[in-house]
């Protein structure tokens, strides 16, 4: 009669019966947390898909939310209106220094926040503050609700609660009567919105098997790309109508999201177990096996879960960043690949908010700016498998910082912009790379809270660059693209303070992460 449990070692006998794909500790002789999850999820199937897909879709309406001042805040076109002063008004003349009488907006004023607040002369502080709030709001969030999705809350609460708070407070953004108003509701925004992403990512991840983990992650940057891609229709749409729209449009479907994920969405496996909900944990394995593996997973198999005690890491609000930080090797590589984060995001945030800079046409070019993330993510899911972590953020940021820096030198607009997507599609690949890395680079334990912190660093290159775009309108693009690519160039070198992870076991706790660094059976987490 055949092992009803096949993972589990049984008295008297040597090996426990496994399946192909189960590795076994060396040491031990027993398998491992991993080796069981892997068991009953590595097998990739409609339940996985389902749920992975639902999660990942978060980044849809958190990339609206990221890049919808593109158009909100943008300044609009205006021509002159009055033809007795044809030789002092004309397209290149300087709005503030024209009698009001002289000119008016090509559409209503209520198409954005500077033609109905008056802002066109305000300074670059005053019309990049609202785009710069929300991505301080984001640095905020970021390291304040990082670690709840480590410790009290979990992966998938976390989620919805974030996403659920980001679209009820877009929808106040649209009743905003100043930009005080405005900048203080985007900055609570950007708070709330801080984890969404990061959620999304590790949930994902954590809800498939080692084989499905890269190509999983990437479905959440496809999402984010589609997500971006929706503005410039939505926006185009929604022409000459009042920007208040735009959040309205983008919010509301996201209010829906958020309730058919608390209901459709089971939480992460490793992260019941590592918390002590047992129970949690085995039902969860149940609902998203694949059937052929769901047979073997009986009551007498979640029994043994006491065998990897060692695994439960008890953990309360801020202590995962307090592990992160106070030990030596985990604090190098945070800091690290922080740095490296905060040079790609003041690209990959900065660069479509300078779109309006140059001189081509708005929806035209983030148009093209949300379509080179399509290759970008297709890419990094094709080659993610094959590629060196460290060596393609390196060449992706150095490549990224030149063609941004070429930008200034050339002054042919064709090739102006050629070099801006080239940029752009650099920085957006290393983005993603980034994540995947990080994800690897860190055990389950502090996972969340590790790519919540390097996220805040990318978020922080983007609260740096609304103000130097803002800056760059009336300067020049030194001020800013120059600036950008100078930036990411430098952060890009220190990747080489990192490990290689490529391949690597993923590992659930700091202790079982230092013990595979020094293991000599050749089974490393780094």
């Amino acid at each position: 009669m055949a092992d009803p449990n096949p993972l589990l070692p049984q008295a008297g006998s040597g090996e426990p019966e496994a399946a192909p794909s189960l590795t076994v500790d060396k040491r031990h002789r027993r398998p491992t947390l991993d080796d069981t999850i892997e068991h009953c999820i590595g097998d990739f199937g409609w339940p996985q898909i389902l749920q992975a897909t639902l999660v990942s879709f978060a980044w849809f309406f958190d990339a609206q939310q990221t890049f919808i001042s593109i158009f909100t805040d943008a300044e609009p076109k205006w021509s002159c209106i009055n033809s007795n002063s044809s030789s002092s008004c004309n397209e290149n003349s300087n709005l503030c220094q024209l009698p009001r009488e002289y000119w008016s907006w090509d559409f209503p004023a209520s198409t954005s926040i500077i033609s109905e607040w008056s802002l066109e002369c305000a300074g670059s502080i005053i019309t990049g503050l609202p785009a710069s709030a929300f991505f301080s709001g984001c640095l905020f969030g970021g390291f304040a609700l990082a670690s709840l999705a480590d410790s009290a809350l979990g992966r998938k609460n976390m989620l919805v609660l974030s996403s659920l708070l980001m679209s009820l407070t877009g929808v106040i953004t649209a009743v905003s009567t100043n930009v005080w108003m405005y900048a203080g509701v985007r900055f609570i925004g950007g708070f709330c919105r801080a984890t969404v992403g990061t959620c999304a990512l590790v949930l994902a991840t954590e809800l498939v098997g080692k084989k499905w983990r890269e190509k999983v992650g990437i479905i959440g940057f496809i999402c984010f790309t589609l997500g971006f891609l929706s503005l410039p229709f939505i926006a185009f749409l929604l022409q000459g109508s009042s920007w208040r729209l735009i959040y309205l449009w983008t919010c509301v479907p996201s209010v829906f999201y958020s309730i058919a994920v608390f209901f459709l969405v089971r939480e992460s496996p490793r992260w019941l177990f590592i918390k002590g909900r047992k129970d949690e944990f085995a039902e969860t394995l149940r609902s998203i096996a694949a059937p052929a593996t769901r047979g073997s997973l009986t009551q007498s198999f979640f029994g043994r879960c006491a065998e990897w005690e060692e695994n439960n890491q008890e953990t309360d609000i801020f202590s995962a960043v307090k592990i992160l930080v106070e030990r030596g090797w985990s604090c190098r590589r945070l800091v690290a690949v922080m740095v490296v984060g905060f040079g790609i995001g003041i690209i990959y945030y900065g660069m479509p908010l300078g779109l309006g800079n140059l001189s081509i046409d708005l929806y035209l070019s983030v148009t093209l700016n949300a379509l080179s993330e399509f290759p970008a993510s297709l890419l990094t899911f094709l080659f993610i498998g094959k590629l060196d972590r460290k060596g393609s953020v390196l060449g992706l940021s150095l490549l990224s910082g030149v063609c941004s820096v070429c930008c200034v030198l050339v002054r042919w607009k064709v090739l102006q912009i050629v070099l801006e997507l080239m940029s752009f599609f650099s920085a957006c690949t290393a983005f993603d790379v980034v994540l995947i890395y990080t994800i690897e680079l860190f055990p389950t334990c502090v996972r969340n809270s590790a790519v919540a912190m390097v996220r805040q660093a990318l978020v922080l290159g983007g609260a740096l660059s609304p103000v130097l775009v803002a800056a760059g309108r009336k300067n020049g693009l030194l001020v800013s693209y120059g600036v950008f690519g100078v930036t990411i160039a430098i952060c890009g070198l220190f990747v080489v303070r990192l490990p290689e992870t490529r391949g690597r076991v993923l590992c659930d706790t700091m202790e079982e992460e230092e013990r595979k660094n020094v293991a000599s059976d050749g089974i490393y987490c780094v």
